[in-house]
């Protein structure tokens, strides 16, 4: 069970079946799926030799050309396709979309075939955006799809492109699955509901409604777990995606003054990439010295033997040998980003600011944590928006705390030049994702047992003071996989047919030879992620295989910045 797999066993079968030089032509959205999973050196391999956009109408005519287009079903990619049809730039079309296709739309493509130029159409159900083997996401962007309508309710658009994505995933996968949905959570029902109508539908791709039994996809909400994409994540994969962004497994690095063109922009991939693939788990401490020795085992090659012992040091080297840049232009780029990274640590002050997220939520300590809240936003060395997530923080643990002072701390934002926008995402954040919205006790100080549990757990070993928090999936995925709290998790994840009698969760002696597919609607976070993986490697002995997806991948930014659009005040 890999995504990344999935999306290139596709990939491959559209450039390998149709032999001789070709055109491969994409829309916005197959693109962005594409260049996730595969490179320009594989497809020209082979013999593809021009990648464009289907809605570029300028191309060239060159009719000894094959065409092959890999499409999603939409009307923009359909229209655009059609246009193509009436006028053939290439002599042969081999035609491909991610999704099912409706039969009229097939009529419609016959209608404009006009000279007879379309060889094969077929569907391939890459419709999904594969991240790393574990993680997918459905690009769902605020600018693009929003995802919410009126308060917890689906935006149509949002849910189609959902429902169709997921789709398309248990096909690639070959899979039918038993669905479940956090009870508390419509958008998880609906959405549920809808895949399930989907399946019955085309049940002639999808299997019987038996399903599969060993296959589960839980769909959970993200209100239930506001707190785990509001802190800073350690992990290389996760700063990179956090700190300068990784949009479709490239990164802009043209900000950063002095940058080498050949590195202006980077591809992040951990198919293509040896050193990310070892080290995208890695914290941002262990990460040094990953680096070093990677450095160091180039430098080797050069039989050089310059000190090494710093970020700027390793950057001076590149820098100064022309033919170990050419010999490592990946050691080059990583040194640049983690060179990077640092500077934004430390510009930033954002292990002082992770210390304090990391208390707010781990640990029930009201007095201390106000005290350091107080100095943080009169400290004018903090950027405005640590200020704001830290107040939130703060909010959702202690809202029901007898002296909670959400408000003074509001006042006190206000009175140190914070927006008024960005103190009103306090009330936002709680109008989403408060108590009362809540299904479970994520703080574990609700009530007296909860409470020990919480203390015990605070006893325990950690990697390190920023890297305590634990994601709320993490502990309900170990919890089935342990085979704990059998009857709280059949109840909290009912299955989506009452009437079924649905394989359980488990038993005391936990689960085996299961795939689980967690589904997260409002965003995923990559410390989710490196938890599912973590998971995969503890659990590979009872033959259960885990993988999480969402709506987006979130970053702090962007999950406000979501929310901002329909719970503002």
């Amino acid at each position: 069970m890999d995504a990344i797999k999935a999306v290139q066993h596709y990939i491959n079968r559209i450039v390998s079946d149709t032999s001789g030089m070709k055109v491969l032509l994409l829309d916005n959205e197959t693109t962005s799926i594409i260049s996730l999973v595969s490179t320009q050196s594989f497809l020209l391999s082979k013999e593809t030799y021009l990648v464009d956009r289907i809605d570029n109408r300028s191309r060239d005519e060159m009719r000894h050309l094959k065409c092959v287009c890999f499409l999603r079903p939409t009307d923009s990619s359909i229209q655009a396709l059609l246009d193509e049809l009436r006028s053939p730039k290439y002599g042969d079309y081999y035609i491909y979309f991610s999704n099912i296709l409706k039969k009229s739309m097939i009529e419609l493509l016959a209608e404009n075939d006009e000279s007879e130029v379309v060889r094969e159409i077929q569907e391939f159900y890459a419709d999904f955006y594969a991240t790393t083997p574990f993680l997918f996401h459905m690009g769902l962007t605020p600018s693009v799809h929003p995802l919410f309508a009126e308060g917890h309710s689906w935006n149509p658009g949002a849910l189609a492109r959902t429902v169709q994505g997921l789709g398309a995933l248990m096909l690639s996968l070959k899979k039918r699955p038993n669905i479940r949905y956090e009870r508390n959570s419509a958008m998880a029902l609906k959405l549920g509901q809808e895949l399930e109508y989907i399946m019955d539908h085309e049940s002639n791709l999808f299997g019987a409604k038996a399903g599969d039994k060993k296959m589960h996809l839980l769909i959970v909400d993200r209100k239930n777990d506001p707190v785990t994409p509001l802190l800073t994540q350690w992990t290389y994969h996760a700063l990179l995606n956090d700190l300068i962004g990784i949009h479709n497994g490239r990164m802009d690095l043209s900000y950063m003054p002095d940058v080498r063109p050949e590195i202006k922009e980077v591809m992040i991939s951990q198919d293509q990439d040896t050193f990310f693939k070892q080290s995208q788990y890695l914290n941002f401490g262990d990460l040094g010295m990953s680096i070093k020795e990677f450095v160091d085992t180039y430098q080797s090659k050069t039989q050089s033997h310059h000190q090494i012992e710093s970020i700027s040091d390793m950057k001076r080297f590149v820098e100064t040998y022309p033919e170990f840049r050419k010999l490592s232009g990946n050691v080059t780029k990583h040194v640049t980003l983690v060179g990077e990274l640092s500077r934004i640590v430390s510009q930033n002050h954002l292990l002082e600011v992770s210390e304090l997220e990391q208390s707010l939520a781990c640990n029930e300590q009201h007095n201390n944590d106000l005290k350091t809240l107080r100095a943080m936003i009169s400290n004018s060395k903090f950027l405005p928006e640590n200020k704001v997530r830290c107040v939130i923080l703060y909010a959702l643990r202690y809202e029901r705390t007898q002296g909670n002072a959400t408000s003074e701390l509001k006042q006190l934002l206000a009175s140190n030049g914070i927006d008024a926008d960005q103190v009103a995402m306090i009330d936002v954040v709680l109008r989403y994702a408060g108590a009362s919205e809540r299904q479970s006790d994520i703080f574990q100080n609700e009530n007296l047992f909860s409470r020990g549990r919480n203390i015990f757990k605070g006893l325990q070993g950690v990697e390190n003071v920023y890297t305590q928090h634990s994601p709320a999936i993490a502990d309900m995925l170990e919890d089935l996989l342990r085979g704990r709290q059998g009857i709280h998790w059949q109840e909290r994840l009912p299955n989506l047919d009452p009437k079924a009698r649905p394989p359980t969760l488990g038993n005391e002696s936990g689960m085996f030879n299961q795939d689980i597919i967690v589904f997260v609607v409002g965003g995923v976070t990559m410390e989710e992620e490196l938890a599912v993986a973590k998971l995969n490697a503890k659990f590979e002995s009872q033959n259960v295989r885990l993988m999480i997806g969402g709506t987006s991948i979130h970053t702090s930014a962007s999950f406000l910045s979501e929310l901002s659009t329909t719970f503002f005040p």
